[in-house]
């Protein structure tokens, strides 16, 4: 059988010593990085010092359970990709509903039947790394973003968002609540159809910070995702727009392109055609005073990166 996932770190915690052992050894033959421990309290220790890629929960232990291991685990940021499968030998719904509710992605019952175990690991794995991934992204990119529920519970937030909320006194780390100011405006965009409210803002000042927050979704579904906004600085847009003389739409284009994007990339992007993104470039490339793409990014970036 195939390798689970190259060199990826995986971390067993099983108060018997038989399953660890058992357990260590099969992940190992399939090439993974092993670590191992019989406690929830050892596990968030482990955890904290060397983040693994995956771990194997056993639900029932003395002390602190797997079903509260998880929740701290997940409470902490940077482990809100890490996927987290639970053991048990008790098949029941309510271990199901409790592993879940904790923030576990699956359950699997013991004795455990190796190569289902594997290729859970092998999904949840590769789904872990494209979550990382679009995360990246958004956070390379200067995309503030929170996602969360109606209710203000928050699923996850980019780096940049995190750091921006903390500054005015919100709590960011997953399975924290927005402030109630923020919840009953997410109430309130939630009676009207998510088209008509899509762009909606409300403010929120606090310890001197002026945070602006944009409704980006809110499709019915469980997930609303918002786009913080610094007012003290503005959006990349309007920073640029300011800095250059340009209008708000050659701003847009501009920011594409200091984040490496070609032109019909910025086209589908912005829903216009690849001919007017040119029309664009031309009136930026006058206003800069420069010929070459390069160049206009290099001075976009400058202005991005300045006060940041």
């Amino acid at each position: 059988m195939s390798d689970v996932s190259g060199m990826s770190c995986v971390l067993v915690v099983d108060d018997s010593p038989d399953a660890l052992f058992m357990l260590s050894d099969a992940l190992k033959l399939e090439g993974m990085d092993v670590m191992t421990c019989s406690s929830g309290r050892q596990a968030i220790s482990i955890a904290n010092s060397k983040s693994p890629d995956i771990v194997l929960m056993d639900a029932v232990m003395p002390g602190l359970d797997g079903f509260e291991t998880c929740q701290i685990l997940k409470s902490d940021r940077g482990f809100e990709d890490i996927p987290i499968i639970f053991m048990t030998g008790f098949n029941e719904s309510e271990h199901v509903m409790r592993a879940l509710a904790a923030g576990g992605v699956d359950f699997v019952s013991k004795p455990i039947e190796l190569n289902e175990l594997f290729a859970r690991m092998r999904v949840h794995l590769g789904n872990a790394r494209r979550t990382r991934s679009a995360r990246r992204a958004l956070d390379f990119t200067g995309r503030w973003i929170v996602a969360c529920d109606r209710n203000g519970r928050i699923f996850w937030s980019t780096q940049q968002a995190a750091e921006l909320m903390q500054r005015a006194g919100i709590r960011s780390d997953q399975r924290a609540y927005l402030p109630w100011e923020l919840v009953e405006w997410l109430a309130q965009t939630g009676e009207i159809s998510s088209s008509a409210v899509t762009g909606d803002t409300f403010r929120y000042s606090r310890n001197g910070q002026d945070l602006e927050f944009r409704l980006l979704s809110g499709d019915g579904g469980e997930e609303v995702l918002l786009r913080l906004v610094d007012r003290h600085h503005g959006t990349d847009e309007e920073r640029l727009a300011k800095a250059f003389g340009l209008t708000l739409r050659e701003a847009e284009v501009l920011l594409w392109i200091a984040h490496g994007k070609a032109n019909k990339e910025i086209a589908d992007i912005l829903e216009m055609s690849p001919r007017t993104v040119n029309k664009h470039l031309e009136q930026i490339f006058n206003k800069l005073l420069v010929e070459k793409r390069t160049s206009a990014a290099t001075m976009a970036v400058k202005i991005l990166w300045r006060d940041s």
